[in-house]
């Protein structure tokens, strides 16, 4: 990747916050992010995965110039946000989940078309911009509407459309769908995938603690928490780094007294964990390949053990998460440092 390519750098970026009325020997600083590296390619739909609290946050708002970093740099499109701030913010835009943007007593439009004046975009084009991007997104029929009287879903799409409307090189999504319904969530992922298919030199990043999101958006991802990065690659190469073997879950109902530690010494089993649970008796089992699976059931036929149902598990980003962080995304929500 040369460095005409590149849409976002971080070398060794750092954040703290100091904590105020701390006296030693309690923590005086709370520490964001340390030693961040991150390089994110022009055309790129790049995402980071993590819990509230992570820092993902913070990294968007010193990429998009409203944070000074502690230590180390950070560029876009080649500017450094310490110094040329004002060439970066002619070149990006950014929408976070949940914000409430726009003035309620102003309907969609003139909210929308107040805000492309503040970007300087002519009337004529911001106009018709508007009315394309509100028909995308679902929202021309609602054009006219006070945005006080809007559900929280219509909101977002009237925020998801700010931040398209200046066609920005580098486009920052902090959590574009954070309390919006299965509906609203897909829609906004339709556009997305749309709009970057339109123009190969467009960048996204988008951040998310949603696992599926990431998956199906996202170019490559990096996993970030308690304010650093702990891997990055495609979500297919993640999800291929999880131990090798093919995951097999499994009720059985065997005889009694019989045991499955039996399932450890045949042939292609890499590993087995089975549990009792109301009767039945649930295995978890890695082989070496599929084709081990036919002297698995072999071996229970033989043994009058009844398979009940059986589901390949495909390898998720929440495998990956909890193989790269050592918790689940629910028990690395507990707070720890801050966003």
């Amino acid at each position: 990747m040369t460095a005409s390519n590149r849409a976002i750098e971080t070398n060794r970026l750092g954040r703290e916050y100091r904590i105020r009325n701390a006296r030693p020997p309690d923590p005086t600083t709370l520490t964001a992010l340390r030693d961040v590296n991150l390089l994110v390619e022009r055309g790129e739909l790049f995402g980071l995965l993590g819990p509230n609290g992570a820092g993902k946050t913070t990294l968007i708002k010193i990429l998009t110039t409203l944070l000074a970093p502690t230590t180390g740099t950070a560029r876009i499109a080649g500017f450094d946000v310490g110094s040329a701030t004002r060439e970066i913010r002619s070149r990006i835009n950014m929408v976070s989940g949940g914000e409430s943007s726009g003035y309620g007593l102003l309907t969609v439009e003139e909210n929308l078309w107040m805000f492309s004046q503040f970007y300087g975009l002519r009337t004529a084009d911001a106009r018709r911009k508007i009315g394309e991007l509100l028909e995308v997104v679902g929202l021309a029929d609602r054009r006219r509407t006070k945005c006080s009287d809007l559900s929280t879903g219509l909101r977002q799409k009237m925020n998801i459309v700010r931040g398209f409307l200046t066609d920005p090189e580098v486009l920052f999504l902090d959590e574009p769908t954070l309390g919006l319904d299965v509906g609203a969530s897909r829609d906004v992922r339709d556009f997305v995938r749309r709009w970057m298919a339109e123009d190969g030199r467009r960048t996204l990043l988008l951040t998310t603690h949603y696992m599926v999101e990431a998956d199906e958006l996202c170019d490559r991802v990096a996993i970030i928490n308690r304010g650093e990065l702990k891997a990055c690659d495609t979500p297919a190469n993640l999800k291929r780094r999880l131990s090798a073997g093919v995951r097999y879950r499994m009720s059985v109902s065997p005889p009694e007294g019989t045991t499955l530690a039996l399932l450890d010494g045949l042939p292609g089993v890499l590993r087995s964990k089975s549990e009792s649970m109301d009767g039945l008796v649930e295995v978890d089992v890695t082989l070496e390949a599929d084709d081990a699976l036919g002297a698995l059931l072999a071996a229970f036929e033989a043994r009058r053990i009844r398979l009940n149902n059986l589901a390949k598990h495909e390898a998720t980003l929440e495998d990956v998460f909890v193989d790269v962080v050592g918790e689940s995304m629910e028990a690395a929500e507990q707070p720890h440092g801050g966003d």
